[in-house]
């Protein structure tokens, strides 16, 4: 077996079996319950001078849908890799499953936790099959290879790529390639998932089915953070919403609580209002808008039948 697997963090990790887990086959690390799947003490890190992060301090347990929210420029993507340990810190402290970051090897990283970054892009013309495969890489040489294939199969079907697995890569739309990242990450199955920004492509029936697999991940057990834009599916799915302005955290807390329109309005910089969802009762955040230049409030209420 490949040394990584025979470490003392990973044998601690495996210990529980995951969900994931095939009959005669070991299971895939799992995150012990009560301990953090990965936390920032006193994080700050700097590029170019300035600090992106500034002193943040959160933590992502298991079998939570952790959401993180902010403007333009809060420092979202850069928190999501100091959690993910792919950005070094300036100051303070990051630990994965209880160990430091810098403990980890790249290949154990690989195994404890699966990063879907903003964009995906290929230079060769894989197919969308071949690139979902890819997300096996780190079980390569293990008995975990044996899985590979109804990993693979789970993955393409969750995310509904299955249809055109054999189309290239290249070939697909943006919501499409999208899925496909998506897939490959999942595909990987590790108990940490940390996705940046995975519905900004996608449309609102894959919004939603996004937001739904991340809630069914952290029902087995696994963590799972994820940046986001739209308030109202993070109102609708996360447990907790860490909010974040300038490199600092704001606040965090479930969306009831950190959702509040004073704090969104100086957040975001103009005027909202959170409404409840007419059915759920979830928080729904409204920008507060006039009407446009010529256009009545009634315009669209007293409009001609066609």
């Amino acid at each position: 077996m490949a040394r990584f697997l025979s470490s003392p963090a990973l044998t601690r990790l495996a210990a529980r079996t995951s969900p994931h887990g095939r009959r005669g086959a070991p299971a895939e690390p799992a995150l012990p319950p009560g301990e953090p799947a990965a936390e920032v003490r006193g994080a700050t890190v700097r590029l170019g001078g300035r600090a992106v992060l500034d002193g943040v301090d959160l933590t992502l347990v298991p079998g939570e849908v952790l959401a993180l929210v902010g403007p333009n420029g809060a420092g979202k993507s850069t928190l999501l890799a100091t959690l993910a340990a792919d950005t070094r810190v300036s100051e303070g402290a990051v630990h994965l499953a209880g160990r430091p970051a810098d403990a980890w090897t790249a290949r154990e990283l690989a195994v404890l936790r699966a990063v879907l970054p903003q964009a995906t892009t290929l230079s060769f013309p894989f197919t969308v099959a071949e690139v979902v495969r890819m997300g096996r890489a780190p079980w390569a040489g293990t008995p975990h290879e044996d899985d590979d294939e109804t990993a693979v199969a789970e993955a393409m079907a969750v995310t509904e790529i299955a249809d055109f697995a054999a189309r290239p890569f290249s070939a697909l739309s943006g919501g499409e390639r999208a899925r496909v990242a998506l897939a490959r990450v999942l595909a990987q199955r590790a108990p940490v998932l940390l996705l940046d920004e995975p519905t900004a492509a996608l449309d609102l029936r894959h919004q939603e089915l996004v937001l739904r697999l991340c809630r069914e991940r952290a029902a087995e057990g696994e963590a799972v953070g994820v940046v986001l834009h739209d308030l109202a599916l993070a109102a609708a799915y996360v447990h907790r919403i860490a909010l974040l302005d300038g490199g600092r955290l704001t606040a965090v807390g479930p969306p009831g609580t950190v959702l509040d329109p004073a704090v969104l309005s100086r957040v975001y910089r103009h005027p909202v209002e959170v409404v409840p969802h007419p059915r759920t009762g979830a928080g729904l955040v409204l920008p507060v808008r006039e009407a446009p230049a010529g256009v009545s409030e009634n315009s669209a209420r007293d409009a001609p039948a066609e």
